[in-house]
C-alpha cells in the first residue's frame, strides 16, 4: 500500500525559510502528478504547488516566486522549499500523489482529488 510521510514543518519568524519533505513508499507509478496542499482549521484546503513525472511544475498565485517544489526520483521524495514565509502561510501542509499523470495545474486548482495523502506537517509563521 502506498504511504506518504511528510516532515520538516515547524515554527519560523516572518521572512524565514523551511523545507518540507515527503517520502513516498511503495509508489511505483511512472506517470504521475504530485503536490503540496495546505489547510487552516475552518477553511478549505488550498493547492500550493505540484510537479509531475515530466518535471513540469505549477504554483498557487499566493506562493509563486517564494516556494519551489522539486522531486528526487532516486529517493522517491518530493520537497517544498518555502522562502520569504509570511504569517498567512501558517497551515498544516499535506503531500499528495496520483496514480496517473494529469494536465499541469489540475492539482493546484483542485480539479482532481489525489489518490494518496500524507498525514501532514504543521507550519507556523510568526510576525
Amino acid at each position: 500500500q502506498v504511504h506518504l510521510a511528510e516532515s520538516g514543518g515547524g515554527s519560523v519568524q516572518s521572512g524565514g525559510s523551511l523545507r518540507l519533505s515527503c517520502v513516498l513508499s511503495r509508489y511505483t507509478f511512472s506517470r504521475y502528478s504530485m503536490g503540496w496542499f495546505r489547510q487552516v482549521p475552518g477553511k478549505e484546503r488550498e493547492g500550493v504547488a505540484e510537479i509531475n513525472n515530466l518535471g513540469g511544475t505549477d504554483y498557487a498565485v499566493s506562493v509563486k516566486g517564494r516556494f519551489t517544489i522539486s522531486l528526487d526520483k532516486a529517493k522517491n521524495t518530493v520537497y517544498l522549499q518555502m522562502d520569504s514565509l509570511k504569517p498567512e502561510d501558517t497551515a498544516r501542509y499535506f503531500c499528495a500523489a496520483t496514480d496517473r499523470l494529469y494536465p499541469l495545474g489540475w492539482l493546484v486548482t483542485k480539479a482532481i482529488d489525489p489518490n494518496y495523502w500524507g498525514q501532514g506537517t504543521q507550519v507556523t509563521v510568526s510576525s
